[in-house]
């Protein structure tokens, strides 16, 4: 769809919207959002509501957010909605992260900004959001004008790469190296074989022969050893000339291939370099620093793709250069999920820590902020329940919010705790872990016997563990097994994400215990145990698609994650005694 763009269409005018109703009953927040954890100040979610109307009525352009089409989306009339189905074969879904952030303009007026992350409807400018920090598909631009050298060379190399020469050439010089290595290592191995046949007949010739045959026998089978080393020698020499042949030839074909790829490997980092460098971002001070300059201080030897593009700081920028006052903001997705992350519809997120935490680091110095509650303690004043101990080893149950190991900003954890009861106590103490939010059991070793034991068994998966989680939905089936492997999402620590190229394999097995109003109550049985398996396998929209109540990475957040370590069964590490263990969760 064709959309055009006004020259004026993102002037503070056009991109400042002021809330339909009255806003005088709502208090304004006292401090800005902390971006990284939050809940929606009640005018964000006024906000939203607000712009999620317009996404689901407007008909200036139109995007495959990957709706089902008997329910609304972001078209509002029977023919958009023809369209979309039209249009849904040939554009395969995409959902988006948009975001509102609450302003108070140069006029005193409240009002809040709209923003997509990266491209809607293939374009990076709609009525009603504001624009990129840089535009970079201007078509007049340099990027564009840089992108169309790269994609011309792409498709030099796409004709040249055809060429059937060079499977051919491939082929003879595989041929040629294959051949090389079988005959050279017949020869070694004949080269073996002669030595031990050299030398029994020395040692048998030793005690027979006269001391001049005996001479005369050493050196006849010193010349054959010779004789030997110079047909390898020899051997080598031949198979290196016609692999060398075999090479040239193929490189006659492929040296315009290689000069091309390298020149545009050349290009392409000119390019984004000088991409970098036109993306400054604004703070309060009206200070400017490019993304080269934010992330020269972060572990990322470059900034990653897509940097810039999210929602968070087009918005604060753009409220910075018309010197408008942000007050509190909020992001939401909205469509069908990524196959690898877990995103839900009209559900609230949190800034990314790899690719916004660099960037709002700078925008948002010297605005006071909301407290980063991820700095509090939420096990203060919280004790641990011991549940089984002897003398090398105890059962705990953790409760919720407390983590098993010291963290990065909280000390307070388990293991501390441990020590100071246990001061006498050998070895690490730790033998498995739980997620910081997950309540219930744990194994701890007194003794480094006790330790290598109980790991032992965790290693061969011999332990059996049930957990109970509480759902947000009902499942249709009684219970099955979820197979999605996992890592970490590298720019945004501490998800997880599903990926089937380089994630660890991941299973869980799952049963209905009780239906409870809109929620389903089940037991989940780990096989493995990676990083946020159960929450990540109840979320994704290839696992459950139901969250565990009160989730607040991958779903949303509620007083507590409704996840509980409740059965663990395992061997006694000294006697070898089958123990089992039951604590009943909380919820």
């Amino acid at each position: 769809m064709l959309i055009i763009i006004d020259q004026n269409m993102h002037s503070p005018e056009n991109c400042f919207t002021s809330f339909t109703q009255s806003i005088d009953e709502y208090t304004l927040p006292q401090k800005f959002t902390f971006p990284f954890y939050y809940d929606p100040h009640p005018l964000c979610l006024l906000a939203v509501k607000e712009l999620q109307h317009h996404l689901e009525t407007q008909t200036q352009w139109q995007h495959n957010f990957g709706f089902d089409h008997s329910e609304p989306h972001n078209s509002g009339s029977k023919k958009c909605k023809s369209n979309q189905r039209e249009s849904s074969s040939r554009e395969l879904p995409v959902g988006k992260m948009f975001g509102v952030l609450l302003v108070q303009n140069s006029k005193g007026e409240i009002g809040y900004l709209s923003a997509f992350s990266g491209k809607v409807a293939n374009n990076n400018h709609l009525p009603k959001f504001v624009p990129p920090v840089f535009d970079m598909f201007a078509e007049d631009g340099f990027y564009s004008t840089g992108q169309l050298v790269v994609n011309q060379i792409n498709e030099q190399l796409e004709i040249l790469e055809s060429n059937p020469e060079i499977a051919e050439f491939s082929q003879l010089l595989a041929t040629e190296i294959n051949a090389a290595d079988v005959q050279i290592e017949a020869h070694r191995k004949h080269m073996i074989t002669g030595r031990k046949d050299r030398k029994a007949q020395r040692a048998l010739a030793e005690n027979t022969f006269s001391p001049v045959d005996f001479d005369q026998l050493k050196a006849k089978l010193s010349q054959q050893s010779i004789d030997d080393k110079n047909q390898l020698r020899d051997l080598k020499l031949y198979w290196d000339e016609r692999v060398q042949v075999a090479q040239q030839g193929l490189n006659q074909v492929t040296d315009e291939i290689t000069l091309l790829k390298n020149k545009r490997k050349t290009l392409s980092t000119n390019l984004q370099q000088k991409l970098f460098q036109q993306y400054q971002f604004l703070n309060v001070e009206g200070n400017k620093k490019s993304l080269d300059d934010i992330f020269s201080d972060t572990v990322y030897p470059a900034p990653p793709a897509g940097s810039g593009e999210c929602a968070a700081p087009k918005l604060l920028h753009y409220a910075f250069k018309w010197q408008m006052k942000p007050l509190a903001l909020a992001e939401f997705w909205w469509g069908e999920p990524p196959k690898s992350e877990i995103r839900k519809h009209k559900n609230f997120y949190a800034a990314c820590q790899g690719k916004c935490k660099p960037i709002l680091g700078h925008m948002l110095e010297g605005i006071s902020m909301d407290e980063n509650p991820l700095l509090n303690n939420p096990a203060q004043g919280k004790t641990i329940d011991i549940v089984y101990q002897d003398e090398v080893m105890l059962v705990i149950n953790k409760p919720a919010e407390f983590l098993s190991v010291p963290g990065k900003n909280i000390s307070d954890s388990v293991y501390l705790r441990m020590k100071a009861l246990f001061p006498k106590a050998t070895g690490p103490l730790i033998v498995h872990r739980l997620d910081m939010s997950t309540s219930g059991l744990m194994v701890i070793a007194l003794t480094k016997r006790a330790h290598k034991s109980l790991q032992k068994q965790f290693i061969n998966r011999t332990v059996k563990k049930r957990y109970i989680a509480l759902l947000e939905g009902i499942l249709k089936e009684n219970e099955g097994v979820i197979n999605l492997p996992l890592r970490g999402d590298f720019e945004d620590r501490p998800r997880q994400l599903v990926c089937h190229q380089h994630g660890k394999s991941a299973e869980t097995k799952w049963q209905v215990i009780e239906y409870k109003h809109k929620q389903t109550k089940v037991y989940l049985y780990p096989k493995t145990g990676r990083t946020h398996q159960l929450r990540v396998h109840c979320a994704h929209s290839q696992g459950l698609n139901m969250p565990i109540s009160g989730d607040d990475l991958y779903g949303n957040k509620s007083t507590r994650l409704h996840l509980h370590a409740q059965l663990l069964e395992l061997n006694h590490p000294i006697t070898n005694e089958l123990m089992q263990f039951n604590v009943k969760a909380e919820f």
